[in-house]
């Protein structure tokens, strides 16, 4: 079911709403297509329109971070694998049969030297808005559309120029390098929110972190709070000052130890809160209670078992607590391979059962995930 973004709003800001929202956040893994079609999937249920989920519409403007690049060049592809030089001028690698996202082998940072040449793709430019889009994001917005505007991330974005391990290390042996990296970002994205004001109300900021595995995040509040806070603060103080009500945060894995931190930065929203990665959405939504909206949270893996493990985790994870606001109930990562599609098909007709939504139309045309 379509909803309008107001209601979105008020569910995730603990205002009064008629029901929860129930979706899927990130549709099937690579691989789960041709399991589903060899027990009798319809095209409906591959595009998962059958399963009439609710979604939001959503308009993207992300114009803070990298601009103006090269034009990306394939440099060797076969049946497994495609590698790539990307906009930046990384080298990248794409295997087929497993992924859906290309890793880098390269990166263009790797001191200050390097960053400087590359920091003009991240200053603010007037070409950076494209006006005509603007104004179509306008109307839409006026008409029920949730407008998102995209933070690059404050590990995320230095992590995509250095990699992950000379990032972590140039916290402490380079910080006046990841400081004028932040500082660029604060001042680009800041540009770029006062000049949407004159013209668009943002309704959400959004930023893609992806920054813990099981064993926690690949940093700590020390470096948030000297390196990301100031960014992250000073966006969602002007984003607010705009009409902005949530900050939203994509990012697996265990993020407990750093939810305190980032919420002084300003966050209010979290997913996909995966199990695995010991977020258990019901403990949390004890812990902070209106501090902490969230997204996803249902344990992906539990489909892959039987119907009795997959009523105990929707009657734990829909409990009435959790329908109270600051919900939207979803699977906490992609439909994972070796899911039989007899147990997608329950799972998604007892949730809906238990959060009092009417059963499915499975003659719905197309889909929409909420791609927030």
């Amino acid at each position: 079911m379509r909803f309008h973004k107001k209601t979105y709003l008020d569910i995730m800001t603990w205002k009064s709403f008629e029901r929860p929202m129930f979706c899927e956040l990130m549709g099937l893994l690579t691989g789960l297509p041709e399991e589903w079609k060899a027990q009798g999937a319809t095209e409906n249920e591959l595009n998962l329109s059958a399963f009439d989920f609710d979604y939001v519409p959503t308009v993207g403007i992300s114009a803070g971070g990298f601009f103006n690049g090269l034009a990306p060049v394939v440099l060797e592809d076969t049946p497994e694998y495609r590698i790539e030089r990307d906009p930046m001028g990384r080298t990248t690698k794409l295997c087929k049969q497993f992924a859906s996202i290309s890793l880098p082998l390269t990166y263009p940072v790797k001191d200050m030297d390097s960053w400087l040449k590359i920091k003009p793709h991240y200053e603010f430019s007037e070409s950076r808005l494209d006006w005509n889009f603007i104004e179509e994001a306008e109307k839409l917005g006026k008409s029920g559309h949730l407008i998102v505007f995209g933070l690059p991330g404050g590990f995320d974005e230095p992590r995509q120029l250095m990699g992950e391990e000379a990032l972590c290390v140039a916290y402490y042996e380079e910080p006046e390098l990841i400081h004028d990296i932040m500082a660029t970002l604060e001042r680009t994205s800041l540009e770029i929110l006062s000049r949407l004001a004159r013209k668009i109300t943002i309704d959400q900021l959004s930023v893609h972190e992806d920054m813990a595995g099981k064993s926690g995040p690949l940093i700590g509040g020390t470096q948030i709070e000297e390196f990301i806070k100031p960014y992250f603060s000073s966006v969602w103080n002007a984003a607010q000052a705009h009409g902005a009500q949530i900050f939203d945060m994509d990012s697996d894995g265990d993020m407990n130890p750093v939810i305190n931190v980032f919420l002084e930065c300003g966050l209010t929203n979290m997913y996909p809160m995966e199990p695995a990665g010991g977020m258990d959405i019901v403990a949390l939504r004890k812990k902070y209670g209106k501090k902490l909206a969230m997204k996803g949270g249902i344990d992906k893996h539990v489909l892959r078992k039987g119907k009795a493990d997959i009523l105990a985790e929707l009657e734990y994870k829909l409990q009435p607590l959790m329908q109270e606001g600051g919900m939207v109930f979803g699977l906490d990562h992609r439909i994972p391979n070796g899911t039989p599609l007899e147990n997608y098909r329950y799972y998604v007709d007892t949730a809906r059962e238990m959060l009092g939504i009417p059963p499915r139309d499975s003659s719905q045309k197309g889909w929409a995930r909420m791609a927030f």
